[in-house]
């Protein structure tokens, strides 16, 4: 097989290319460029799964970055498991194909427990104490402290949250290269997430954001630079493209208005209490899933959705289906949100009775999507002593609350989910090996098979191909 490296450079579309992206458009222009056309929802897991196993949703079970886990009664969000993928995935398909073949798979989704040779993903520790302490899971386990050794602590705290920056996207980058020096694995996949922060910041303005989308653009050319040195076959994609959004929709607090959500008080704060909610919402981004517990409210759940401000389209199972969402997971009714619009978690009506964990970087305790956790509050008037105060009570040893984010949803300018309809705002796909390449529009389904085209050209392959997927 060719040694194939898939560099999945979030948030990247046709109309970032630019002035700004010189490594990257020299890229396309000596290759082959398509758009793809995204799967609903178009969000970081969802999208992965999709690439990795070839199918829809509906097949693969990835119906978001998280659902409501009905035998437990519980949203969770950002799991990591990868038997949660419920298909078979390329690096199976191309083992039977070369048994001498090997994956590494750096900090894409879902990459612990998977049967990659090779993991790298972040996993963070967290003490009794109530400390997090950054900290990555790797596969095999040596790997770990090898790569700490060699680049340092993982920047956790640049990965996400408002202190982002392009040192995670950097430690990545390092780490990629330091596998390929000792393993050399066949197909290498490697997530690089910087533009992801900017973008949904300030939305695609590129007077805000070019000088994040020219430091991208740089760790992609070293890339380049260093795996075409190993005669590696390249693919630069991107899971969705980001628009600009100005209107935050609240559909939790639509919903406990009319006496649908239900919430339990906890020492003066509120949480959703999913179970015993006759319906509520798992907002990610611009779609949101709607679980309705009692089924025979559906129709009144649909029609109140319908009537609010910023959603675009309510679909039932008929659209699920056409949407290939239909997957047990997936809620009773999925919401859409307007192209300018996108969904808050938010369920509480006082913002005095939000939950602690609103004001912070929480993003297992949230029942939904945060991208304010990307803000300082802008009205702490002294940030910085703020969180130094609060990392010196860490430091001896005390439970600290870092409660610096807004709970201000206007700021967020950017957001993605809903399947755009202008290509240049959507996901694309560039190759060094342009007879690979021989469409302008892609589907999603079909980066499987084009992964695996860059990996072997041999007669029969993607007939096997085929076979294991199914």
């Amino acid at each position: 097989m060719h040694k194939t490296v898939v560099i999945n450079a979030v948030g990247v579309s046709p109309n970032v290319l630019g002035p700004s992206t010189p490594r990257l458009k020299a890229f396309a222009e000596r290759g082959a460029q398509a758009s793809i056309t995204p799967v609903l929802p178009a969000v970081t897991c969802t999208v992965q799964a999709t690439y990795l196993t070839g199918s829809y949703p509906a097949e693969h079970g990835i119906v978001g970055n998280g659902w409501y886990f009905r035998d437990e009664c519980e949203v969770k969000f950002w799991r990591q498991s990868n038997q949660l993928v419920q298909r078979p995935k390329i690096w199976e398909a191309a083992r039977t194909i070369d048994p001498e073949f090997t994956c590494a798979n750096l900090f894409w989704w879902y990459n612990m427990y998977s049967s990659v040779d090779y993991a790298v993903t972040p996993r963070p520790m967290y003490p009794a104490d109530g400390r997090k302490i950054p900290d990555i899971y790797t596969q095999p386990a040596d790997l770990r402290p090898m790569l700490q050794t060699a680049l340092g602590q993982f920047p956790l705290f640049e990965f996400w949250g408002p202190n982002t920056s392009i040192r995670s996207t950097e430690w990545i980058a390092n780490a990629a290269k330091q596998v390929e020096h000792r393993y050399h694995p066949t197909l290498t996949l490697i997530y690089l997430p910087h533009l992801d922060y900017c973008l949904q910041r300030h939305g695609p303005d590129p007077n805000q954001v070019a000088a994040d989308v020219q430091a991208l653009d740089a760790f992609c050319g070293d890339l380049i630079d260093f795996y075409e040195a190993q005669g590696a076959h390249i693919i630069i994609l991107s899971e969705y493209g980001i628009t600009a959004v100005s209107r935050p929709v609240h559909l939790n607090r639509r919903l406990r208005e009319h006496g649908f959500v239900a919430v339990r008080e906890e020492l003066g704060r509120e949480l959703l209490d999913a179970g015993a909610s006759t319906a509520f919402v798992v907002a990610d981004h611009q779609l949101a899933h709607v679980y309705v517990n009692d089924r025979s409210r559906i129709g009144d759940v649909r029609a109140l959705l319908e009537q609010t401000e910023g959603v675009a389209e309510v679909l039932d199972d008929a659209g699920k289906r056409a949407a290939q969402l239909d997957h047990p997971r997936s809620g009773e009714l999925i919401a859409i949100a307007a192209p300018d619009a996108w969904f808050t978690y938010y369920y509480w009506l006082d913002e005095r009775r939000a939950p602690d964990f609103a004001r912070t970087v929480d993003i297992h305790r949230k029942p939904g999507y945060d991208p304010v956790e990307l803000f300082l509050d802008p009205q702490l008037r002294y940030p910085n002593v703020k969180v130094g105060l609060t990392l010196l009570k860490k430091q001896l040893g005390f439970r600290y609350l870092l409660d610096i984010i807004p709970l201000d949803a206007a700021l967020v300018r950017g957001s993605h989910g809903r399947v755009t309809s202008a290509p240049g705002d959507g996901p694309l796909c560039i190759t060094n090996k342009a007879p690979l390449l021989d469409r302008t529009t892609l589907p999603a389904t079909d980066v499987y098979d084009l992964i695996l085209r860059h990996l072997t050209v041999e007669h029969g392959v993607r007939a096997q191909a085929a076979e294991v997927r199914a």
